[in-house]
């Protein structure tokens, strides 16, 4: 199989403008420990949450590996995006649990064990760090935040207007200099980034958007859930290759409606 295509380079500010004519919002820099550099201490306790939140990360990870979650650069991530700061205080003691949460506006954030597959699902046959990722529905931002450590360039649009300044909000802490949020219509994607190495997509709808197709790159990867001719929704794996386009249908899933359009 062919290496998959990397993006080394961001994009030059001048004429990278999303729907709004504004350039994304790139997050500040700032110096991120590796999880190996994270292994040998326990994170202090949170305060006021009565947790310690490196422990149960750690313990969400040993659960995500006993799943069947495999690739190292994933579980590595799990464990160092602290997944409370990305939830509503009154359901923090329940944020490494493997569920879903509300987020506001009708969303959830997704389980951890539906976040780890999918990024695993976006990696598979990488040999290492992906090149630039087009997300689509950042929510809080949490999977964001995993994307920035397997991929050297995220970008993630959202069309809640609410969510997308969440999602700031909870990633300015972080400072992920290779994160760059975007308000607009995620069925258009983001042509101006184009070609991508992978697409994730947190909403489903009854067919993955040709834009989509159009912006991936060949040999990229495309991850989302589908309605199947059943009526199910589930999740769909596309390679994109130079003869065309190679789909597999996966296990079933449930996603919010992928809509069009801004709110």
């Amino acid at each position: 199989m062919s290496q998959r295509p990397g993006f080394p380079v961001k994009l030059a500010k001048t004429g990278a403008s999303g729907p709004s004519g504004k350039v994304p919002s790139a997050l500040p820099v700032r110096s991120v420990q590796t999880p190996t550099a994270l292994a040998p201490r326990v994170a202090s306790s949170v305060s006021g949450l009565g947790l310690d939140s490196g422990a149960v990360r750690a313990r969400m990870v040993r659960k995500l590996a006993e799943q069947g979650v495999k690739d190292t650069r994933v579980l590595d991530a799990m464990g160092v995006v602290e997944r409370h700061r990305f939830v509503e205080s009154a359901l923090v003691n329940q944020a490494y649990e493997d569920t879903s949460l509300p987020i506001g506006l009708g969303q959830t954030i997704s389980k951890p064990n539906v976040v780890a597959r999918m990024v695993e699902l976006l990696c598979q046959d990488a040999p290492g760090k992906l090149g630039r990722i087009l997300e689509i529905g950042t929510g809080c931002g949490y999977q964001a935040a995993v994307l920035s450590h397997v991929a050297t360039e995220v970008y993630s649009i959202e069309r809640l207007r609410g969510l997308h300044e969440k999602a700031r909000t909870n990633l300015r802490p972080f400072r992920l200099h290779n994160v760059h949020l975007i308000f607009g219509d995620g069925m258009l994607g983001y042509p101006k980034g184009a070609p991508y190495a992978g697409i994730i997509s947190a909403a489903g709808g009854d067919a993955v958007p040709d834009t989509w197709l159009d912006q991936l790159a060949v040999g990229g990867r495309l991850i989302a859930p589908t309605i199947t001719p059943a009526g199910h929704q589930a999740l769909v794996v596309i390679l994109k290759t130079a003869q065309g386009f190679e789909r597999q249908v996966l296990e079933a899933v449930h996603f919010v409606p992928l809509k069009s359009g801004v709110a």
